[in-house]
C-alpha cells in the first residue's frame, strides 16, 4: 500500500512509534525515523535495513524548528521528498488539575501540539514540492473524551491535536496535502506490556472498552497506514478512532 511512499515517524526509537516504522517498511515505504533516542533509534533502523527494507535514523528534538529543517533535509538527501508525516511523539504525565504543575503542563503542550505543529508547518514544503502528501498527528481518545481522573493536561493537548488537524487541514488541502488524525484507544506496547499482566489493572484502565482487551499496535500501524496511502483519499480533517468502542457508550 505504501510503495513510493517517503515518510518520516517521529518518536519511532521504540515503543508504538517502532512499531509503526517497521510495519511501513514492511509496506515498501522508505522510512525515515526520528527520536531523542538516539541508541534505539538507531538499532530499529539498522533492524528495518538489515531485513530488506529502507530505512534511516535521524536524531531529532520535536520541538526544535532547526532540528525539524534538518530532518527534512536528510529525508530529502536519502529518498527525496517527503509524502507522508506521521507525528507520533509525545510525552505522558498524569496528574489532577490541583496538582499538575505549571512546568508540566507547559512540557506536555510542548511536546506534544508544538511538536505536531512544527511537523505540519515544517515538512509541508516539501509535500509541495511532492505534488502532494498525508499527514497524521497521533491523538488519543482522551483528545475526545475525559473518562479518566488526572489526564487533565493530557487531555487538553490531545484535544488541541485533534483541532490543529482540522485547521491544517483547511490550509493544506489545495496543495494535495491531506492532514488527518488517529485516536487510539488503550493499547498494549512494548513498554506496558507487564502491566496488563495483572487483570485489576487490565479492568481498570479498559474502563467501557466494549471489546474488553487492550488493542495491539499493529492494529494501530494498520489504520496510520490507510490514513497514509492513496486508500484514505478522500478524507482530510478527519479523525480515526482505534479505541475497541471505549467512546462508543
Amino acid at each position: 500500500m505504501l510503495a513510493e511512499k517517503i515518510a518520516i515517524i517521529t518518536g519511532a526509537g521504540k515503543g508504538m512509534g517502532e512499531i509503526h516504522a517497521r510495519e511501513f517498511a514492511a509496506q515498501h515505504a522508505a522510512v525515515v525515523l526520528t527520536d531523542v533516542d538516539t541508541k534505539n533509534g538507531h538499532r530499529v533502523a539498522d533492524e528495518i535495513s538489515a531485513s530488506g527494507g529502507k530505512a534511516i535514523f535521524v536524531d531529532h528534538d520535536v520541538v526544535d524548528e532547526g532540528s525539524w529543517s534538518n530532518v527534512v533535509a536528510e529525508a530529502e538527501r536519502a529518498f527525496g521528498c517527503v509524502n507522508v508525516l506521521v507525528n507520533n511523539a509525545g510525552i505522558f504525565i498524569r496528574d489532577t488539575i490541583e496538582n499538575l504543575s505549571v512546568v508540566d503542563f507547559r512540557r506536555l503542550y510542548e511536546v506534544n501540539v508544538t511538536g505536531a505543529f512544527l511537523g505540519c508547518k515544517l515538512v509541508a514544503p516539501s509535500m509541495k514540492r511532492a505534488g502532494g502528501g498525508s499527514i497524521v498527528n497521533v491523538s488519543s481518545v482522551s483528545g475526545i473524551v475525559a473518562n479518566m481522573p488526572g489526564m487533565t493536561g493530557y487531555s487538553a493537548t490531545k484535544g488541541a491535536i485533534r483541532m490543529l488537524t482540522k485547521a491544517a487541514a483547511v490550509d493544506l488541502w489545495q496543495h494535495g496535502i491531506r492532514v488527518n488524525s488517529i485516536h487510539p484507544g488503550t493499547i498494549r506496547t512494548p513498554l506496558n506490556e507487564d502491566y496488563f499482566s495483572d487483570p485489576e489493572k487490565t479492568r481498570l484502565i479498559l474502563g467501557s472498552t466494549l471489546m474488553a482487551r487492550p488493542g495491539e499496535c499493529s492494529e494501530v500501524s494498520a489504520a496510520l497506514i490507510f490514513l497514509a496511502s492513496d486508500g484514505s483519499s478522500y478524507m482530510t480533517g478527519s479523525e480515526l478512532v482505534v479505541d475497541g468502542g471505549m467512546t462508543a457508550v
